[in-house]
């Protein structure tokens, strides 16, 4: 009897090797995402470091925070052309570039707001204040752990935002 030496591989192992493949690169495809989303968590807890340092300069030299600029009073949002406040501070030379959220759409971003003295029932003697927050964290539910949180007797921003913080003028 002749034997028949098949140098190719069979159909079932070609679908195994197929299969194999398939999976491996489903697990890199959702390692890698998560990886993504902690890299940009990682990027905001940064640009928070960023502009919480440039705010400060900004208070060291004129003793004030700077107002929000949006035209209608309301919060300064990073999704809008970067946020005046941010831009601000970029134009007075306190910060080198704009830092945006790295999504930066209408659900994930940088918010910025002063509030006038008394404002939501803190202490009005410690003067304005500012609330400076980020809205979706993607690691975490809210409030991010390390979110060092900012509230008034009248009002937990907290509760608004993923990661937050604010500092009084006094």
């Amino acid at each position: 009897m002749e034997r028949k030496d098949n140098k190719g591989f069979t159909l079932i192992e070609l679908l195994v090797v197929v299969a194999i493949i398939g999976l491996l690169a489903s697990i890199i495809i959702v390692t890698l995402n998560s990886t993504r989303i902690r890299a940009r968590d990682a990027r905001r807890l940064a640009d928070m470091k960023t502009i919480i340092l440039a705010l400060e300069m900004y208070y060291d030299d004129r003793e004030e925070y700077p107002e929000e600029n949006s035209s209608d009073g309301s919060w300064e949002n990073s999704y809008e052309d970067g946020g005046d406040f941010i831009d601000f501070l970029k134009d007075q030379g306190y910060l080198s570039i704009v830092p945006v959220d790295p999504i930066n759409s209408g659900t994930t971003y940088y918010s910025y707001y002063v509030y006038s003295a008394g404002s939501s029932g803190c202490d009005s003697s410690r003067g304005e204040f500012y609330v400076l927050g980020v809205r979706d964290m993607e690691t975490s539910g809210r409030p991010h752990s390390q979110s060092p949180s900012w509230s008034c007797p009248g009002r937990n921003w907290q509760g608004e935002f993923d990661w937050v913080t604010g500092r009084f003028e006094q």
